[in-house]
């Protein structure tokens, strides 16, 4: 069996995708960019073996995006930096939209619990620490409608 995987590339690019499927998933785009630069010189034979791959079900880009937006979700990630992660590794824009909307998570309380994990429970003393927060939150990926309700909660506290 070894014997025909060797003289087979076809074969031989897909023990490989499904090495790596094992363990974890990998959307088509990074798939493909991984066993071209295992396999140059089979380059041609990696779009029919992906095809293969996602037609039994072995990889998919769904699976992928949604495990990769429950890990950063996981990581303190807002939607706006997971939407950008998610392009980066070739996962189609409607598709990423869809898993963001569909992950279920509430933004708003994120975005608080990454603040208050990187600053505590003290609230704002003034307009540079407000600012470095923000700063902060906007790199995260959160929109200005979730880190203004960041300091309307830091605000009802003190009250």
């Amino acid at each position: 069996m070894k014997k025909a995987a060797e003289s087979d590339p076809q074969r031989l690019i897909r023990y490989r995708a499904m090495d790596l499927l094992a363990r974890r998933e990998y959307s088509a785009h990074e798939l493909q960019a991984k066993l071209v630069e295992k396999f140059p010189e089979h380059a041609p034979l990696v779009g029919p073996v992906l095809a293969g791959l996602t037609r039994d079900n072995l990889q998919s880009d769904q699976r992928f995006a949604e495990a990769y937006v429950r890990a950063l979700i996981h990581r303190g990630q807002g939607p706006y930096r997971i939407r950008q992660a998610l392009q980066q590794r070739g996962v189609d824009s409607s598709l990423a939209e869809q898993t963001i909307a569909d992950c279920g998570e509430d933004w708003f309380e994120l975005a608080v619990q990454v603040m208050h994990k990187k600053y505590g429970r003290q609230p704002c003393t003034g307009f540079a620490e407000r600012a470095r927060r923000s700063r902060f939150l906007q790199y995260r990926g959160f929109n200005a409608e979730q880190i203004q309700a960041c300091f309307t909660d830091d605000e009802k506290d003190d009250s």
